[in-house]
């Protein structure tokens, strides 16, 4: 094993010990370790760098370049020689505007589930409550199927959330109405003796766990039935993480409305929704235009009150 595998091995274990899952640095990190096995190349330098990361996709290259960025910071306490990439060669890709769904939007969506597929069995029940929960929650949708039965606390009306995009656990409080959509749907599941001894909450009429392409395949062909996706075009609409940014973009609206503090409240907002950085969650500031003129009618009411 090279000295700089070595390196690697240790930096993983340091950024996995503050909390970090790293699955994705750590299959970029090793690909490069390898580049730079095959160059017989023991210290990281810009060159070697920028030739490792545009030998990909173009999209890739931010992406790349970051990974490294981290690794090579970190060897430069030890190996004073190493070169560590500067940030911005590389434009990141533009985040795409968030679709922001209505309330009508969601019933629709929410009665059209109902309506999916076979009547027979849970599997209807299951994606419309799976769609309902997300959109009350803002959570992922890596989050809600992952949920076992000993995550979801009915009595307390709490969820704890183990697979996480950064890898830490976080709870969910319910609303008391969301609670008893669970509750019920928990009673309708267990009629079924194979969901019964399932160890997994949102399940299929067999018992077994939902994966990502079951629920997104669904999602898109009930927004295409009541016409919020173009049925006979395979363009890019609507999406099911945007009942996540829905669920933001409700919540910031809901205070600016109210007159509340949005600054001192928007942490709050990023420790809901499992942001690892602020900044994530002040994005929809910028993404909303809704949002942009709450912001700017509030800016505007401060200045008259200061002239």
């Amino acid at each position: 094993m090279s000295a700089l595998r070595r390196a690697l091995e240790r930096y993983l274990r340091m950024r996995r010990g503050f909390g970090y899952r790293y699955s994705a640095e750590e299959r970029l990190l090793g690909n490069f370790v390898a580049f730079m096995e095959a160059e017989q190349a023991c210290v990281i330098t810009r060159k070697l760098t920028l030739t490792w990361a545009m030998q990909a996709r173009r999209t890739s290259w931010p992406q790349r370049l970051s990974a490294v960025r981290g690794f090579a910071r970190h060897l430069s306490n030890f190996e004073l020689s190493t070169e560590t990439p500067p940030a911005g060669i590389f434009p990141s890709p533009k985040r795409g505007r968030p679709y922001i769904y209505t309330d009508d939007e969601i019933a629709r969506l929410l009665k059209g589930t109902l309506n999916w597929g076979l009547a027979k069995g849970v599997n209807r029940l299951t994606y419309h409550c799976l769609f309902a929960l997300l959109a009350a929650t803002g959570m992922r949708l890596g989050e809600a199927i992952s949920l076992r039965r000993s995550d979801v606390d009915l009595d307390a009306g709490v969820l704890t959330l183990r697979e996480t995009k950064g890898g830490r656990h976080r709870l969910v409080p319910l609303h008391a109405t969301s609670t008893q959509a669970l509750v019920d749907y928990a009673a309708e599941r267990d009629s079924n003796p194979a969901c019964r001894r399932s160890p997994w909450f949102f399940v299929l009429r067999r018992g077994q766990q939902l994966r990502p392409q079951y629920p997104e395949r669904i999602f898109v062909g009930v927004l295409r039935r009541i016409g919020l996706r173009n049925p006979e075009l395979h363009t890019r609409g609507p999406r099911i993480h945007d009942l996540r940014h829905t669920f933001a973009v409700r919540t910031i609206v809901g205070w600016y409305r109210d007159g509340a503090d949005v600054e001192q409240l928007l942490p709050t907002l990023s420790t809901y929704l499992g942001h690892s950085k602020t900044r994530d969650t002040y994005w929809y500031l910028s993404a909303c235009p809704e949002l942009m003129e709450q912001a700017v009618g509030r800016l505007e009411a401060r200045w008259e009150a200061l002239s």
